[in-house]
């Protein structure tokens, strides 16, 4: 049930990723859960296939594992990219931006295994390998799905965050959480209450900078 409704816009808008507000101690229902992924099930798939799994981690022990193998991944990742001001050091305003999701990603992965649900998408491969070439078609009969979760989610009074850095380990987890061959990791989504109430539309580059008609 939908206990702060919210308008198409609002919903679209002011689903923002939540990372440091997620609240770790306070258990989320399984209903809850369910209604989230009743309404991801609607959303499109090429062929109407609807080869995504979803796998739903609250045993305490399973997910402090995942937890530590996205911090492993996070650790790497956060090593490899130069700092936020240094990047963006031509734009103040966009630099300040990037330290706080910096900040925020590092509380995350320093945090994901104590977040209550932690939401793994997956989907079946044809053949049990990824397809070659340019892999949008298969990706999107799944991320579709994630988003509408996640949109699903908002409207209930629980957070989340995109991430995929777990992917640098996805066989080891796939073993660790019996995920059989032939079936691949998309997304992992940390779900849970938000503390606070502040939502709002994010920073982004004007419209005029990235859209083109007829010709680039």
């Amino acid at each position: 049930m939908v206990d702060h409704p919210l308008s198409p816009d609002e919903v679209l808008t002011q689903t923002r990723s939540v990372r440091r507000r997620l609240d770790l101690t306070r258990p989320v229902p399984d209903a809850l859960v369910r209604e989230c992924l009743e309404i991801a099930l609607q959303a499109p798939s090429g062929s109407n296939r609807q080869g995504w799994h979803w796998l739903v981690v609250t045993d305490p022990e399973l997910k402090a594992q995942v937890g530590e193998y996205y911090r492993r991944s996070f650790e790497a990742y956060a090593a490899a990219r130069p700092d936020p001001g240094e990047l963006y050091k031509g734009d103040p305003s966009r630099a300040e931006t990037q330290r706080r999701v910096s900040t925020s990603s590092r509380h995350l992965a320093d945090h994901m295994g104590e977040v209550p649900v932690l939401l793994i998408a997956c989907i079946e491969t044809p053949g049990g390998a990824l397809p070659d070439g340019n892999q949008a078609g298969f990706w999107g009969s799944l991320l579709p799905a994630v988003w509408s979760y996640m949109l699903a989610a908002r409207t209930r009074g629980l957070g989340t965050a995109w991430t995929s850095l777990h992917l640098a380990y996805e066989h080891e987890i796939a073993e660790l959480l019996g995920i059989p061959d032939g079936v691949r990791q998309g997304a992992l989504i940390p779900t849970a209450y938000f503390t606070g109430e502040t939502f709002k539309p994010a920073p982004r580059a004007p419209l005029d900078q990235v859209l083109h008609r007829d010709r680039w």
